[in-house]
């Protein structure tokens, strides 16, 4: 008797995020030590006094990296810092790293040595320890797997899906800057293809650069919230846009929200790269990803506080249940916010 034929979904079809809740859709937690699984930046683990936090990447060549103007150095030191980030979204304080390697024949010793460096770099910024990993061999290109844990007090946890109706939204640093940097690169990346003769011409772009190849987790903005007495009602970092991640925190709070287009930060290098690629600087910041900046909630009665912090910005706040999440634009036209962020399952066409 003929097998029956089954069905067959392309993954382009769900994508990701997509992806991730129709394999994660039936999971129920039986340890009651386990606190929070899949759907916030990090594992929440009851250990005791103090709740673990954990949290793992996985980093392909070809997908999330290009070795051909990324330094190994740079690669190893950002895979560490935006594993630290998702421990930073959930308030806590990241404490050791694991790292896991997959590497063809085409890398040498001095080339891991140089991946290791960056690795043992970020860790010495942020005071984190290089606590074990595995390395294994590949047939094809690089793959780096890092998982971070952490640690918060109890009583400061923060999620994603907790903000309430009428908190204010805050973000930290500026945003676009990293997409930008990536645009700049892969154009001086095709010049060079065209005409190896040619040099990149990347004078006068180090922030933009920066901002792409060396990412830095706001561990500062943590402490300075500690220190005035703000939790933030929800918080998440921005990997894939300020679009895609503002409509997650909507959609685990089941809330809606107002953006105000002129309150979104971005800087003056930003939005000139932008012009000259002819691109909005606030699509940039709303679909760009990888500036690994804090989004988050607060209290309308914590504003006066956070104001003494530098970096934060107030960029609109939430709105009842089923009132859709919009941007406010300069003219004061509604654009509804969809997420056209970074999808590591979209069709490259």
């Amino acid at each position: 008797m003929p097998l029956e034929k089954t069905q067959r979904t392309e993954l382009t079809e769900l994508g990701e995020f997509g992806l991730i809740d129709h394999l994660t859709k039936d999971i129920v937690l039986k340890n009651k030590s386990s606190v929070k699984g899949v759907g916030d930046d990090a594992a929440v683990i009851d250990n005791g006094q103090k709740l673990t936090l954990v949290s793992t990447d996985l980093l392909v060549e070809g997908v999330h990296f290009d070795l051909s103007y990324t330094p190994l150095k740079h690669l190893g030191y950002k895979a560490v810092s935006v594993n630290i980030s998702d421990i930073v979204a959930m308030n806590g304080t990241a404490r050791q790293v694991l790292v896991g390697l997959s590497v063809s024949n085409r890398f040498s010793v001095e080339a891991i040595e140089e991946l290791y460096d960056g690795i043992k770099q970020a860790c010495k910024v942020h005071n984190v320890d290089l606590a074990g990993g595995d390395t294994t061999s590949s047939v094809s290109g690089l793959f780096i797997s890092i998982t971070v844990i952490g640690d918060v007090e109890r009583e400061d946890v923060v999620y994603r899906y907790t903000s309430r109706e009428n908190d204010l939204v805050c973000v930290t640093g500026d945003l676009g800057g990293a997409y930008m940097g990536l645009l700049l690169l892969e154009r001086e990346k095709a010049m060079f293809k065209d005409d190896p003769s040619m040099q990149p011409d990347l004078e006068g772009h180090d922030y933009i650069l920066s901002r792409q190849l060396k990412p830095e987790p706001r561990t500062d903005i943590i402490r300075n919230l500690h220190e005035i007495r703000v939790k933030p009602t929800a918080m998440i970092d921005i990997s894939d846009g300020l679009g895609s991640e503002v409509l997650h925190l909507c959609k685990g709070s089941g809330l809606g929200c107002m953006i105000y287009e002129d309150k979104i930060p971005i800087d003056l290098t930003t939005v000139n790269a932008a012009a000259d690629f002819n691109i909005s600087p606030v699509t940039t910041a709303l679909n760009g990803g990888e500036d690994y900046e804090l989004l988050f909630t607060i209290g309308q009665q914590d504003f006066e506080k956070i104001r003494v912090i530098p970096g934060i910005s107030v960029i609109g706040h939430m709105t009842a249940p089923g009132e859709g999440a919009f941007l406010v634009t300069g003219d004061d036209q509604l654009v509804e916010i969809r997420a056209q962020g970074w999808n590591a399952l979209k069709r490259k066409d």
